[in-house]
């Protein structure tokens, strides 16, 4: 009887033990554990977070919960009209000539992960500006072939961690680009024709950390860079962040080999010499010897994760040469200011550097902390085009 007792005494407290078990874990599964949702990678996949996930298209102006696929009118009115409202009615926009639409406007605390867009015409004629938190100066601002490594005026596969272009004309952007306030992503078409623009944004609702910086991308173009003077990148950056891309077009206006400049970044009040120097153009862009094939005078494309040159024109008149380097796992931090400027170097005779006047565009990819200075004015119209090729 006495153990009978004792028996059940210990499988009461074994089952106490059991629920207070689970109710303390359903208490921490109920909880939220601190994680944002943000900084997605394979290794926290399955963890939960509080963070909501919304989109924003034609078919989703505003990226309200529920509001997706109502339109009555849209591109799509005419192929939908015996399908009625839900089937494909606004799948994409018109920009008419001159004009500037307004892709997305977001209110609260969240970050973009994700954008894809097709737009129609000339990609130097379609200008994606971003904007942070109610500023009036944007902190993306660029054509938008350039700004998603495509920047020729012609489709080229991009396989990388931070770009993606798909067939046929898909452009595909993985920046994370955090916010706290608000996000306003514009597009402007200064072609003399309409362009149609397929596109979504997909971003998270949720809380932005205190030490995470504001994505900004500066696109510039110089032809023909004047003699002996280094192009620059990127320059008049002030605050704290840190550098993590370049994308660049360049045009060889002389004939033989293009790339034996040096990149520089000159950081935290760096004046004639700078902190980082590089040994060649293309080295920088994570390739060797002229990017040739092996045993070959024929320049051989690449795309990698964080490196590649995507596509190549050749010409006798002007080659021209698409290259990408994302400082992913090795982003450049600066405590104040950066600059960062390139030269353009080729050959001539007795072994001696030709220093050249070719064409050159760029777009500079960093984070920092806000505000940040004015950009310089975009290129004329004139100037954005690629010509001669």
């Amino acid at each position: 009887m006495r153990l009978d007792r004792t028996n059940s005494a210990r499988r009461s407290v074994r089952s106490h033990s059991v629920l207070f078990v689970l109710l303390a874990g359903a208490t921490l599964y109920a909880q939220d554990t601190g994680f944002n949702g943000l900084g997605m990678n394979m290794g926290n996949l399955p963890q939960l977070s509080q963070a909501k996930t919304r989109s924003i298209s034609p078919e989703n102006f505003t990226g309200e919960k529920g509001k997706g696929g109502m339109a009555t009118e849209g591109t799509g009115k005419n192929a939908a009209r015996e399908l009625g409202q839900g089937w494909k009615v606004s799948p994409s926009v018109r920009i008419e000539a001159g004009q500037t639409f307004t892709m997305a406007q977001i209110k609260g605390s969240g970050a973009i992960q994700h954008i894809w867009m097709t737009p129609t015409g000339n990609n130097r004629m379609n200008i994606l500006r971003i904007y942070w938190d109610g500023e009036e100066n944007p902190s993306v601002e660029c054509p938008a072939g350039d700004f998603f490594a495509c920047g020729m005026g012609q489709y080229a596969q991009v396989t990388s961690l931070a770009v993606c272009v798909n067939p046929g004309s898909g452009f595909n952007c993985y920046w994370m680009m955090p916010f706290r306030k608000a996000c306003k992503i514009t597009m402007t078409n200064l072609d003399e024709k309409a362009m149609v623009l397929y596109y979504q944004v997909d971003y998270t609702l949720t809380d932005v950390p205190d030490d995470m910086a504001y994505f900004h991308a500066q696109f510039r173009r110089v032809n023909p860079l004047p003699e002996k003077q280094d192009y620059t990148i990127v320059e008049g950056i002030k605050r704290r962040g840190h550098y993590v891309g370049t994308y660049m077009t360049w045009g060889s206006n002389s004939p033989g080999w293009w790339g034996e400049g040096e990149i520089k970044f000159f950081m935290d009040g760096d004046q004639q010499f700078p902190t980082i120097c590089g040994t060649g153009t293309e080295d920088y862009f994570c390739g060797s010897y002229c990017f040739y094939k092996p045993g070959t005078q024929e320049y051989q494309v690449f795309c990698t994760p964080y490196t590649g040159m995507p596509q190549v024109f050749q010409s006798d008149k002007q080659p021209r040469f698409s290259l990408y380097r994302w400082h992913i796992m090795d982003p450049i931090r600066f405590e104040r200011d950066l600059r960062v400027t390139i030269q353009a170097l080729g050959w001539q005779s007795e072994g001696r550097y030709l220093p050249l006047q070719d064409d050159l565009s760029s777009v500079a990819y960093w984070y920092q902390t806000e505000p940040h200075t004015e950009f310089p004015p975009l290129p004329a119209k004139q100037d954005l085009l690629i010509v001669g090729r």
